[in-house]
């Protein structure tokens, strides 16, 4: 598995994230199967968050890893906190809370990464920055980050908190990519040109934080997947007839697509399926050339000006 920087940390990670939202669906068996088979891909980055299944996601993993000391220094691990039933909470307890609450479910004394959840309207960022600096110095967190939040939102973060923010978790897929199309249309007169994010993909890249994208293979928010979809037919023939000729499937080239961008991100895969984790991770010895990224990009139906 290729690895990246995450960020500005000295941390190297594999370019594909395994996303454990869904553990839970899977059986003790299979979760431990599944969990090994991404170690054997090199894939030993595994995403959490307080609330997927309750918690009980984080627990199922630590199961399926066996955790011990030794498994621990061979997986990197980042969970998310600040979703609450019916709110976003980015105080200093909530936060300190949540993280006991992981370290305890996952077995460890330590994550490697921790991200706020979803942005918090009532956020306080001095009481964030009280909260980062007690889990650095304390050890149980080593790197921070964000998820789904934009510029403005991280540097009012970064106003208050010391620790670089080195990751942002953010929604992008084949055909969820209007951080891509905002800065294309510049200047344009069409839905493509606005930028509903404030430009976050050019914003992460001039400040070395690392874009992870998450439901790679979906539509919309949770609709469904693209590939294989009536729905997006001519996506789907241009994303089939790639995959042929690099003969891998075409779960590889939908990740492949993310990884050409110049902005190294880092995919976060949801599938609890062996097969396609192993179809993902491929994706990392695949280069596709300027011309097939921009012929899967105007499959999706998007039109250059």
């Amino acid at each position: 598995m290729r690895t990246i920087k995450l960020g500005t940390s000295a941390l190297e990670v594999p370019v594909v994230a395994v996303g454990c939202m869904r553990i839970h669906s899977l059986s003790k068996l299979e979760a431990e199967r599944f969990v090994q088979a991404a170690l054997e891909e090199g894939a030993n980055f595994f995403d959490h968050a307080d609330i997927y299944g309750g918690g009980e996601c984080e627990s199922i993993f630590a199961e399926a890893v066996h955790m011990t000391d030794d498994v621990r220094e061979s997986v990197i691990l980042q969970s998310k906190c600040g979703i609450r039933k019916g709110m976003f909470d980015f105080s200093k307890e909530h936060i300190l809370e949540a993280v006991d609450g992981s370290l305890r479910r996952l077995k460890t004394d330590y994550l490697d990464v921790l991200l706020l959840h979803r942005p918090d309207a009532l956020v306080e960022p001095e009481e964030v920055a009280e909260a980062f600096d007690i889990l650095e110095s304390s050890g149980k967190v080593r790197h921070f980050g964000v998820s789904n939040q934009k510029p403005m939102q991280i540097e009012l973060l970064k106003r208050y908190v010391r620790q670089p923010l080195v990751a942002n978790q953010l929604q992008l897929s084949i055909t969820n990519a209007t951080m891509i199309s905002n800065g294309i249309n510049v200047n344009m007169e069409n839905e493509s040109a606005i930028d509903r994010d404030g430009s976050v993909l050019d914003y992460c890249r001039l400040h070395d934080i690392t874009i992870q994208p998450w439901s790679p293979f979906q539509y919309g928010f949770f609709e469904g997947v693209f590939l294989n979809n009536d729905k997006f037919k001519e996506v789907n023939q241009k994303i089939d007839e790639i995959a042929d000729r690099y003969d891998v499937s075409n779960t590889t080239i939908a990740i492949a697509w993310l990884l050409r961008h110049p902005a190294n991100m880092q995919p976060v895969i949801g599938t609890m399926n062996v097969g396609r984790l192993r179809d993902s991770c491929k994706a990392s010895e695949i280069r596709l050339t300027r011309e097939e990224w921009y012929e899967i990009y105007r499959a999706a139906g998007n039109i250059l000006p």
